[in-house]
C-alpha cells in the first residue's frame, strides 16, 4: 500500500494588545502540537505589526489571535489590514477568547473565519482545523 503524504499544517498563535493572560494560547498552542500541527507562538503583548510578520516569516497556513482583553474590534481588524498589506490575505484567521456574541458576526464579516470561546474543546479546534485546511488545500489544486 503506498503511504499518503500529507502537508504539516503549520499555525501561529498570536497575543495582540496589552493582554497579558496566555494560559489559554499556550493550551491551544500545545494541543495543535500534539496534533501533529506545527506552531509557532509569539507570545504576549504583539502588535498588529508583529503578528502579521510573524506569520509572513513562518509561512503559516493558519493565524490564531487569542485575546481576552475586550480591544478585538480594535485589534483585529488591524491584524486583517496587516497580513493583507503582506499579500496574506488568504490565510485562515481565527479567533479565540472573550468575545461577546454581538461582536461575532462583524469579526466574521471582517474576515475572521471562526470564533471559540472559553470552554471549547481543543478536539473540535483541531477538527475545524483540519477541515478548512483540507477544503483550501483541495481548491487550490
Amino acid at each position: 500500500m503506498a503511504e499518503v503524504e500529507t502537508e504539516i499544517i503549520r499555525v501561529l498563535v498570536a497575543k495582540p494588545g496589552l493582554d497579558g493572560h496566555d494560559r489559554g494560547a499556550k493550551i491551544i498552542a500545545r494541543a495543535l502540537r500534539d496534533a501533529g500541527m506545527e506552531v509557532i507562538y509569539t507570545g504576549i503583548r504583539q502588535t498588529p505589526e508583529m503578528i502579521a510578520e510573524a506569520a509572513l516569516q513562518e509561512d503559516v497556513d493558519v493565524v490564531c489571535i487569542s485575546i481576552l482583553s475586550g480591544a478585538h474590534m480594535e485589534l483585529f481588524p488591524q491584524i486583517l489590514d496587516q497580513l493583507k498589506a503582506r499579500g496574506l490575505d488568504d490565510k485562515i484567521v481565527l479567533a479565540g477568547g472573550i468575545i461577546p456574541e454581538d461582536d461575532i458576526p462583524p469579526l466574521k464579516e471582517m474576515g475572521i473565519k471562526e470564533v471559540f470561546g472559553p470552554g471549547t474543546n481543543t478536539r473540535d479546534i483541531i477538527a475545524y482545523i483540519r477541515d478548512v485546511i483540507d477544503e483550501a488545500r483541495k481548491t487550490a489544486t
